[in-house]
């Protein structure tokens, strides 16, 4: 799988597996199947209620057609980049320099989009040529909004920046880290890991105070036990929340 790298506010490099084709066909599928599934429930109901002529036309034509139109912008910009789809193949969007898109990027992909499957048979092969020449896991859409779509996988290698599990009976110490976006632990994580790599203490202390001026955590604890601590704590809510 290829990696895309990306440069930071604070000028450290992070390092991203881009989604496969692949895998973003399987997650379009997966969406497409949410959606027509949608639509045939619908159907069915009006089935039940006999509800025929013009009256059914227009309301299966507003209650599959709105969604259909509208599904993959609603779900990035309230799931954090991912459709239900993505989700379920763990691929998700981000910007280019690692930060959550604005709804301005997610809706500047959409429209793109619209544009892409509004051309018969061409609009998905025109994506997928696309992002196979970019290198970068972009579409049109993906170009103009400066984003691409990586996969949220754990790598199968470990090392320092593998993500943080912990055990079932673990005890948070600051369950405010459930603020933290994912990217945000990610990059929390990489910078500790620069930051000791290069005996950075700077770096970390900086790191650490913007966790707490995020978060509202009080501690005094090393820099270094703090972001290690947040990152366990992080991954341990997330684990039982989902």
């Amino acid at each position: 799988m290829s990696t895309i790298r990306v440069q930071t506010t604070q000028n450290v490099t992070l390092e991203y597996e881009v989604a496969s084709i692949g895998e973003r066909m399987l997650a379009a599928i997966i969406d497409y199947l949410i959606l027509i599934a949608w639509a045939v429930a619908w159907l069915l109901l009006f089935a039940v209620l006999q509800l025929k002529g013009d009256t059914m036309v227009v309301l299966v034509g507003l209650l599959a057609g709105l969604p259909y139109v509208f599904y993959n912008l609603v779900c990035e910009v309230f799931f954090n980049g991912q459709s239900l789809g993505k989700k379920a193949r763990d691929i998700k969007v981000i910007r280019l320099d690692g930060t959550k898109p604005s709804i301005g990027d997610y809706l500047l992909r959409w429209i793109l989009r619209i544009v892409d499957m509004s051309i018969p048979m061409l609009g998905p092969l025109v994506a997928i040529v696309v992002i196979l020449m970019n290198g970068r896991g972009q579409r049109l859409g993906d170009l103009a909004a400066g984003t691409t779509v990586i996969s949220t996988r754990q790598r199968q290698s470990g090392g320092p920046l593998a993500p943080a599990f912990t055990s079932p009976d673990y005890v948070v110490v600051f369950p405010q880290a459930a603020q933290l976006q994912d990217h945000d632990v990610a990059t929390i994580r990489q910078l500790l890991f620069k930051g000791l790599e290069r005996e950075n203490y700077m770096l970390l202390n900086e790191v650490a105070t913007k966790v707490k001026t995020l978060t509202g955590i009080q501690t005094q604890l090393p820099d270094e036990a703090f972001l290690r601590t947040v990152i366990r704590d992080h991954a341990h809510l997330a684990a039982v929340q989902g």
